[in-house]
């Protein structure tokens, strides 16, 4: 199932991973910058001294910004989905940090990166990588550092929870209407993901 998923394409030619994480962000960022403009979410000193805010929002739409990462970064499809796992670890460890329209581009390049140098046997150098994501290589080397910190260097994905994040992602796209989350998901582990399994058995 996981494979299927991988492989299809959008009307524009991208893989559909793309288009529902750049949707799921859209909504969790804009959701976190309307809390933040009336006032129902105020940044802890930890959120707002965070490598990752940016003082000012990116012109760059976020579908725009990871289309232009899957254009030039010439990994595999799987990669994005294993960058959408190290964010929502990343969020789990951290609640004091929300994902918003000021940092959510420095998060993508900085997931992707990652993610590929965990995934993939070949790929683009962090200068490389800084000018696709539009930052300076000293930028993109310390992100990469306060990224693997932030996550405890936790960058082992199991194809449980790999097929399981999968699947999270292809319900968003069969939903007609989506709702705004507060938050990414929620991390799922292969524990958490056996136990599941073994209930649907014995409710079977």
């Amino acid at each position: 199932m996981a494979e299927a998923f991988l492989i299809s394409k959008d009307r524009n030619g991208f893989p559909r991973v793309i288009s529902i994480l750049s949707s799921l962000l859209e909504r969790v960022a804009s959701w976190n910058d309307y809390l933040t403009a009336t006032g129902h979410h105020h940044y802890s000193p930890a959120s707002t001294i965070s490598a990752f805010f940016g003082l000012e929002k990116p012109e760059i739409s976020i579908p725009c910004y990871l289309e232009r990462i899957f254009r030039f970064a010439h990994c595999s499809t799987s990669c994005f989905v294993v960058a959408y796992i190290y964010l929502d670890r990343f969020l789990l460890l951290h609640p004091s940090i929300s994902v918003d329209s000021f940092n959510v581009h420095r998060f993508l390049i900085t997931a992707v990166l990652t993610a590929v140098k965990f995934m993939d046997d070949r790929y683009y150098n962090n200068a490389y990588f800084a000018k696709v994501g539009g930052i300076s290589l000293a930028e993109m080397n310390y992100l990469e550092v306060d990224f693997l910190f932030g996550l405890r260097f936790d960058l082992n994905v199991t194809p449980i929870v790999f097929g399981s994040y999968c699947s999270i992602l292809e319900r968003e796209m069969k939903m007609a209407n989506p709702q705004i989350p507060s938050s990414l998901h929620c991390y799922i582990t292969e524990d958490e993901t056996s136990n599941s399994f073994k209930q649907k058995q014995l409710i079977v």
